[in-house]
């Protein structure tokens, strides 16, 4: 037993060595409250103190959904957040860092008061929308009325108010900071959301010996309170 745990060590050292004093770029498709372009949102500085902790610098860059995973999927950027567990399965050259960032409640936003949603199969009688590559939404969306794909949260919630849309499926956080922040009114989520999913990072499998050291960092920033912590700064609440 000693000295398989020797032999992690020695390998993690190697990688940490050769990461040192280079920069791994991070790729994100989200917006506020996860991500800013000054990398100041939720997931953000939980992802850059986790790799803090770790002693290696981390750069983040935005990118369009599907194009953000594939990026990260082919080496072109060294990882990859904020996605639900599972995503290994259609991109085999991601690890996932298995201590989760958040949660992300998937939640159906309209125009319309009358409606009422009860789960994936209640959404048959309307037209919907999301943005591609939000793969959740991509296995249990089916059998509606239409279905269309868009590339941003701006082109979504533009369907929705022109009327071509009846549903929007967004993040419940991320759709009511937009929302605020625009001349959209009369949009409001719906309860309950569709679904409740934890959110991880990651990593090209190029550099897999540094994930059980970002995960054991997500866990210490949990258990110190750290994560409580920047939920209640960017958000006001650790709810």
């Amino acid at each position: 037993m000693y000295r398989r745990i020797l032999a992690l060590l020695m390998v993690l050292a190697a990688f940490i060595g050769n990461v040192h004093g280079a920069t791994l770029e991070l790729s994100t498709s989200d917006a506020p409250p996860y991500s800013t372009p000054g990398g100041s949102g939720l997931a953000d500085r939980i992802v850059l103190e986790a790799f803090r902790r770790t002693g290696v610098t981390v750069k983040i860059v935005a990118a369009p959904s599907e194009r953000s995973l594939v990026n990260a999927n082919l080496g072109i950027v060294d990882g990859e957040y904020l996605r639900i567990s599972g995503i290994e399965k259609m991109y085999p050259n991601l690890v996932m860092v298995p201590e989760s960032i958040c949660e992300n409640e998937f939640t159906a936003f309209a125009r319309d008061p009358a409606i009422k949603l009860k789960g994936w199969e209640s959404l048959g009688p309307y037209s919907v929308g999301f943005i591609t590559g939000w793969k959740l939404l991509e296995e249990n969306v089916a059998k509606v009325k239409s279905l269309t794909k868009v590339k941003d949260d701006e082109a979504l919630f533009d369907l929705l108010a022109n009327g071509r849309i009846d549903i929007a499926i967004f993040d419940r956080r991320r759709g009511e900071a937009y929302l605020k922040h625009s001349r959209e009114r009369g949009v409001r989520p719906l309860t309950p959301p569709l679904a409740r999913r934890t959110m991880y990072l990651y990593l090209n499998r190029k550099h897999a010996a540094l994930v059980p050291i970002l995960a054991g960092a997500l866990s210490q920033m949990k258990r110190d309170g750290s994560i409580r912590r920047i939920m209640i700064s960017a958000l006001g609440t650790a709810d």
